[in-house]
């Protein structure tokens, strides 16, 4: 990546929860070293919103943000379809595998809408239909081109989203007991990736 400093993402300190995390499992399985900047998530955040407003790090008050090139990127998945096409991976190379990540892209942001809702007391409508329909048609495009992930053999950002859903999901415990077939390989085959496998087990020992 041709960058004169090291990226800096700004983001909340929830843990593994969230859209900023999506951009941090993607930089460390590109290999991108990167500042990480963690925003208590308390009663100090409206004053701590306010200041990045005013700093020119974000439009809207909301993170993720990433300063990177000399310039300030916010919104998580616009931010990945930055970063594959500044590194030339992860974007697809045919424009229908373009359009197959856009449309993962698309459903992903619809059950994040979703989720977030439930944060603040999970409904029965989103545990046992909006989930369940949710992963049913993520597996069918992941059944398209025989997996693991989107693409098949080759990782996309859209990969990153879509095992963001699952793990929150989990940690919500609104995940079905039983994944689709296509969605739990995808889930083992990205688990199993090095950089992603290490930094599983880093927050592991740190909760231990």
């Amino acid at each position: 990546m041709a960058t004169e400093t090291i990226p800096t993402l700004h983001y909340l300190d929830i843990g593994r929860m969230g859209r900023g995390e999506v951009v941090r499992l993607f930089m460390r399985d590109a290999g991108i070293k990167f500042n990480d900047i963690r925003h208590a998530y308390d009663d100090t955040w409206p004053a701590t919103s306010e200041k990045l407003k005013a700093e020119g790090i974000t439009r809207t008050g909301k993170v993720p943000a990433l300063l990177i090139n000399g310039v300030t990127l916010n919104q998580h998945i616009p931010i990945l379809r930055y970063l594959s096409r500044d590194i030339g991976r992860y974007d697809g190379e045919t424009n229908h595998e373009k359009f197959q990540i856009d449309a993962v892209s698309d459903v992903y942001i619809d059950w994040r809408t979703r989720w977030v809702a439930s944060l603040s007391g999970v409904t029965e409508d989103y545990k046992n239909n909006f989930v369940p329909q949710y992963y049913n048609v993520i597996a069918k495009y992941y059944s398209q081109n025989q997996g693991p992930y989107l693409l098949g053999d080759k990782i996309t950002y859209a990969d990153f989203a879509v095992y963001q859903s699952i793990d929150n999901d989990e940690r919500i415990g609104t995940l079905p007991s039983e994944l689709p077939e296509a969605v739990q390989k995808f889930r083992e085959a990205f688990e199993a990736r090095p950089s992603i496998a290490a930094y599983i087990e880093e927050h592991r020992v740190k909760k231990e």
